[in-house]
């Protein structure tokens, strides 16, 4: 409910700037939440856990084009980058453990990794954590940085009774070095669904701003079906706004709105969609690999066709049947989706929400079924 709640918060805000006449502020939401530019990094010692942890981040498997070595191809102490192959703008940084010499000054590891360039931090460790690491989180916490986070990463042959005691070990350092209210996650780097990782990726969302946490959602794997509904919901917001400019107020004289015209747009976000919701084949055969699943199985269960492929020519068969359908919407219902000043082109606002909206409800429950599928949940 609270994931609702935080979709409705990025609706409302982007209604607001549409009633104040705010476009540029709209535009740049659709444009954000389009490309998904944000950064994360993973701090701590190199190895398979953390370069696992990074790839599923991704959706990528090792050997995978553009995934993350256990070794990174640059030196021990440098940082390396990776962006994710689907959405380019989504960055993985993988960053040194900081030296566990003495004296260790926090403030001069943090300059030479640019931390301040990453939306969110993830302290790793799969042994005893590093006590210098709790220094960078203690000092980014001074800077009013809430996004960091103590994440301990299992490794297979790891029981959970070990698991639980390495992380008690955790807390004991944090608390013992001043943390208000210690945390760490316990997160499996193969299976992200399992352990704590979806209350990390709570916390996350919740400590960035709604647009930035939108825009993470939007460029991780559909993981469980808890994420894919969620994801469900933040593309609404953005049917929402990209209706509103591209066919709700399409009178106004801003040269974002002659460009964003009702088939392009449309186009650009169910593409979206497709990649988000990892309904694309190559998506579909990785989740197959690594799931031990068949992929054509996995494929077979798309019914939607956009969801094996997003065309223009199905895209404006879509838009134009729901302008048809148009003049069937209650005049009351459009009216409260839309911004005051724009109600008189209701007709094409409510066409665009209505046709993306049927269109994104498809996808998902084909992603929906995906899921369910390679994680064997209902059996």
């Amino acid at each position: 409910m609270a994931d609702v709640f935080r979709s409705l918060n990025l609706l409302e805000t982007l209604k607001e700037s549409i009633d104040h006449n705010k476009l540029s502020d709209v535009k740049d939401a659709v444009e954000d939440l389009l490309i998904s530019r944000i950064n994360l990094a993973v701090m701590g010692d190199h190895g398979d856990e953390k370069a696992t942890f990074i790839n599923s981040l991704h959706g990528l498997s090792s050997g995978d084009d553009g995934a993350a070595p256990s070794q990174p191809p640059v030196s021990p102490e440098e940082v390396a980058g990776y962006p994710n192959p689907k959405h380019p703008d989504f960055r993985l940084w993988d960053l040194p453990p900081v030296p566990p010499t003495s004296p260790f000054e926090p403030e001069g590891y943090m300059d030479r990794v640019k931390f301040a360039r990453y939306n969110a931090v993830f302290i790793t460790f799969n042994q005893a954590l590093p006590p210098h690491s709790v220094q960078v989180f203690l000092e980014a916490r001074s800077q009013h940085r809430q996004a960091v986070y103590f994440v301990l990463l299992a490794s297979a042959k790891s029981t959970e009774k070990h698991l639980e005691e390495k992380r008690r070990a955790g807390l004991e350092v944090l608390t013992s070095q001043g943390v208000a209210t210690p945390k760490v996650y316990l997160v499996r780097p193969s299976a992200l669904e399992k352990f704590d990782f979806p209350g990390l990726l709570e916390d996350l969302e919740g400590d960035l701003p709604d647009i930035r946490a939108h825009a993470l959602l939007l460029a991780l794997p559909a993981l469980t079906s808890t994420l894919v509904a969620r994801k469900k919901e933040a593309f609404n917001a953005l049917v929402w706004a990209a209706a509103s400019l591209s066919g709700g107020v399409s009178a106004i004289p801003v040269p974002f709105v002659a460009s964003m015209v009702d088939c392009g747009v449309a186009v650009r976000i169910l593409s979206k969609a497709q990649l988000s919701l990892c309904l694309d084949d190559g998506s579909v055969e990785r989740l197959a690999r690594q799931r031990g699943a068949e992929p054509s199985r996995l494929k077979g269960l798309r019914t939607c066709v956009l969801s094996a492929g997003v065309t223009k020519g199905e895209v404006k068969a879509r838009l134009a049947a729901a302008e048809r359908d148009s003049a069937t919407v209650s005049s009351k219902l459009v009216e409260m989706a839309m911004p005051r000043h724009a109600r008189s082109a209701s007709r094409s606002f409510a066409a665009m929400l209505q046709a993306l909206n049927a269109a994104i409800d498809e996808m998902a429950a084909d992603a929906q079924k995906i899921v369910a599928a390679a994680l064997g949940e209902g059996k």
